[in-house]
């Protein structure tokens, strides 16, 4: 029999935050909504997302003798450095410093090992794997689903990472959160700046900064763009309103501390991409690629509204990307520097944007 203060004990000493249990069932609580909101498109081009239904609703696929639902966090609550002004584009708080796929992914992988020496049969992830973490987070009790669909621990915030493991022993379940701990605030949907949030506790990932600067390798709608301010990676904004992230920690983990919390655009931009993406390995800002990271880096520089970078925007004009090419596009038209817009440019999605800057 798998012992509840060991198993706890062992995730503890592995370095994460909370553990809690939930009584396996089938299907997954709240799956219908999640397959409402694919259906309503809402994911975007996030096809992944839409792959792997079955065993998001239907762990038992995975582990057919499942009977208890292991959910675990590792908190990230650490305070944003000072701002340091000139041509610095800010960062979400879970892409500081090391990836949490391999920080917290190594951990679970032994927490795994460590349950099958003990005759425990398990199966589950982080958010790399089909499970709807934040469901079986609120039915063990460790966090309700916020207005901002984030997983929050009522009092203590929603900066925390989720695990999730089906195991094939019966545990003693804690009691789910059953009520909603947001009352009438909404400060999480009135503060948006893209009103992503077509109502209480649905995200369109359409509208969403983290999507375009994270997700997506397209530009983002024009309209769209003066609305991500300095956000060069991801979006905090609906969690640093929320009330229960008031009180913030500082960071103690060395993989957790602020090192990429503020990055310089231009230095961004004159970057070569190769040595642009050696400079983050190991961090989540990888993601979007060189390419990415040089648009997104666009964007804050024309919010910044700066004419001094002119010259490193219109550097970007000869990147071999169209992507960063019609950002460079957009920048210049914001800057007041549409002069220097090319009259033509071979593809489509730049000419679009050279048609959009004359008009």
């Amino acid at each position: 029999m798998l012992n509840r203060s060991e198993l706890e004990q062992e995730a503890f000493r592995l370095g994460f935050s909370t553990v809690r249990i939930a009584k396996f069932c089938s299907p997954t609580p709240e799956f219908g909504r999640y397959k409402t909101w694919l259906e309503s498109g809402f994911h975007g081009d996030m096809d992944y997302l839409a792959r792997g239904q079955e065993p998001r609703a239907y762990p038992e696929l995975r582990l057919p003798d499942a009977q208890s639902v292991v959910v675990l966090s590792w908190d990230y609550p650490h305070r944003r450095p000072p701002d340091p002004g000139g041509p610095t584009g800010h960062v979400a708080r879970y892409a500081w410093n090391r990836d949490y796929h391999n920080l917290v992914g190594k951990r679970l992988k032994k927490l795994k090992a460590w349950l099958r020496q003990n005759n425990v049969r398990n199966w589950g992830g982080i958010d790399t794997a089909p499970v709807l973490e934040r469901a079986w987070a609120r039915l063990a009790g460790l966090g309700y689903l916020g207005k901002n669909t984030m997983s929050i621990i009522p009092s203590k915030g929603s900066w925390y990472f989720l695990a999730v493991l089906f195991v094939s022993e019966e545990l003693e379940p804690d009691p789910p959160i059953s009520r909603d701990h947001c009352g009438s605030c909404a400060r999480c949907i009135t503060g948006c700046p893209t009103s992503a949030f077509p109502k209480p506790g649905v995200l369109d990932a359409t509208r969403c900064i983290a999507y375009w600067t994270i997700e997506s390798r397209e530009l983002a709608p024009p309209d769209l763009r003066p609305k991500f301010g300095r956000w060069f990676f991801g979006c905090d904004d609906c969690q640093e309103v929320c009330p229960h992230n008031r009180d913030l920690e500082r960071a103690t983990h060395a993989d957790l501390q602020p090192r990429n919390a503020w990055v310089n655009m231009v230095e961004v931009l004159r970057t070569p991409d190769s040595v642009l993406l050696n400079r983050f390995v190991g961090t989540p800002l990888r993601r979007p690629g060189a390419a990415g990271l040089k648009r997104n880096a666009l964007y804050v520089l024309a919010n910044l509204g700066d004419e001094s970078v002119v010259p490193d925007v219109s550097s970007a004009l000869d990147h071999p990307s169209p992507v960063v090419r019609g950002a460079a596009i957009w920048a210049l038209h914001r800057l007041g520097a549409s002069a220097r817009t090319p009259e033509n440019d071979p593809d489509p999605l730049v000419q679009q944007e050279i048609n959009w800057a004359r008009s």
